[in-house]
């Protein structure tokens, strides 16, 4: 697992993981083991799975994508979302993981879980922080067919 941030960061809340280290139970017992807990009303989760279906247009079909990573840059900015996303209204906890691997069609990739009051206040912050994270974090990923390969163009530096 490759974990590189400042002291002051939750590693429970948020990381960059090799295949099969991360899993959605394991953010729910680490949500369970919150103080606040108890007032939770609503946990919202997302999980970004590799499709067959590739970017470019062609019939041919994903074989499996490939993810790389920033690493110290990559954290830190998921910190940055995350802290953001905590100080809203509501909410009392958000988790972000990411795989950094090579993955197969099914596979999840990214994991988000927010943890909040209310239903109504975790999806607005569980679309803003997925789309945060596909805007703002240097992660990239290589897409391979049985034909070709080629890098995923992304909207952030």
């Amino acid at each position: 697992m490759v974990r590189i941030l400042h002291e002051d960061c939750n590693l429970q809340a948020l990381g960059l993981h090799r295949r099969d280290e991360v899993e959605l139970s394991g953010i729910m017992d680490y949500f369970s083991q919150l103080p606040d807990y108890h007032h939770a009303g609503a946990i919202a989760c997302f999980l970004g799975v590799v499709r067959e279906d590739p970017v470019r247009e062609t019939d041919d079909k994903v074989t499996h994508l490939e993810y790389e990573a920033y690493a110290e840059v990559a954290l830190k900015k998921m910190e940055e979302i995350r802290n953001d996303m905590c100080k809203r209204s509501g909410i009392i906890e958000v988790s972000i993981h990411h795989v950094i691997d090579r993955l197969g069609v099914g596979e999840p990739s990214l994991y988000v879980a927010v943890l909040g009051t209310h239903r109504q206040e975790v999806f607005p912050v569980l679309s803003e922080t997925v789309e945060r994270v596909k805007m703002e974090v240097p992660i990239w990923k290589k897409e391979f067919t049985s034909k070709e390969s080629y890098w995923v163009a992304t909207d952030h530096a």
